[in-house]
């Protein structure tokens, strides 16, 4: 499923018109990057928990050239589904 088929489920469940589904769904969308870029988390109960997880930095190589490389330190995006979710697709 991708962004449009899911603004239309959306809108449908919802019935409400795919411009108000858009903008719900783009709302939700920038809720959760501003809250992640200040290293908060997003709990969705039942759906489950967005955070912020640390990559160490480390020595890579290159594929090409077989050439050590660093790679900086990041933070990156987490998602840890919840109990219900799990349940839903198993």
């Amino acid at each position: 499923m991708n962004k449009t088929e899911l603004i239309d489920h959306i809108a449908g469940s919802a019935d409400i018109s795919k411009a108000a589904a858009t903008r719900a769904l783009d709302a939700v969308i920038v809720a959760v990057k501003t809250t992640l870029k200040k290293n908060g988390t997003v709990t969705l109960v039942g759906f489950g928990t967005f955070s912020v997880g640390k990559r160490a930095a480390r020595t890579g190589r290159n594929p090409r050239t077989g050439e050590a490389i660093k790679i900086k330190a990041a933070k990156v995006p987490k998602f840890k589904p919840g109990k219900a979710l799990k349940d839903a697709v198993n």
